[in-house]
C-alpha cells in the first residue's frame, strides 16, 4: 500500500486486530508491573534485565546486549544498570572485560538472583491472573482469529 492510499476493510481489520492486541500487551504489562513494584521494588525493565542476564551461563552480559534485548537506547540503559549497582539495590555489578578493557559486562550478584527468583515467581502470578481472566482469554481469540483471517 502506497502513502495516500485508501486502508481496504482486509487491512483495516488487520491494524484493528493488531491494535487490539497491543493494548492486551500493554494493559497487561501494567499490571505486572504494578505487582513486581509492590511486592519487590522492581520495575518490570528491572525485572527483564535481570531475567537477560539469569539466562546467560556466565551470568553476565555486556551493556549493549542488555541494551538490545530491552530495548531501552544506551543511555537509558546505563542509567538503569546503574541504578541497579547501587548499594541500596546491589543487584548488579560492574565487570570489565580481560580481553578488551573497553568492554563492560554487568554481571548479577547473589542478592540479585534471589531477587529474580522471588520477582519471578510474582510475575508468573501476574501474568498468569491476567491470562485466566476470561474476558481477555475471550478477546485474544477474537483479535488472533482476526489477525490471521485471509
Amino acid at each position: 500500500m502506497k502513502r495516500g492510499d485508501v486502508i481496504m476493510p482486509y487491512e483495516q481489520e488487520h491494524l484493528l486486530g493488531w491494535l487490539g492486541l497491543s493494548q492486551i500487551h500493554a494493559e497487561t504489562n501494567q499490571r505486572i508491573e504494578v505487582a513486581l513494584l509492590e511486592a519487590h521494588d522492581l520495575s518490570l525493565k528491572e525485572f527483564y534485565v535481570l531475567h537477560f542476564i539469569m539466562q546467560t551461563e556466565s551470568k553476565k552480559l555486556r551493556l549493549q546486549q542488555l541494551q538490545d534485548k530491552v530495548g531501552l537506547s544506551q543511555s537509558a540503559t546505563s542509567r538503569l544498570v546503574l541504578r541497579m549497582e547501587a548499594k541500596n539495590c546491589g543487584s548488579l555489578e560492574r565487570d570489565i572485560c580481560q580481553d578488551d578493557r573497553r568492554g563492560i559486562y554487568t554481571r548479577i550478584t547473589a542478592s540479585g538472583e534471589a531477587k529474580y527468583e522471588r520477582a519471578l515467581e510474582t510475575f508468573q502470578a501476574a501474568l498468569r491472573a491476567e491470562l485466566e481472566r476470561s474476558e481477555v482469554r475471550a478477546e485474544m481469540q477474537r483479535l488472533t482469529t482476526l489477525l490471521l483471517k485471509e
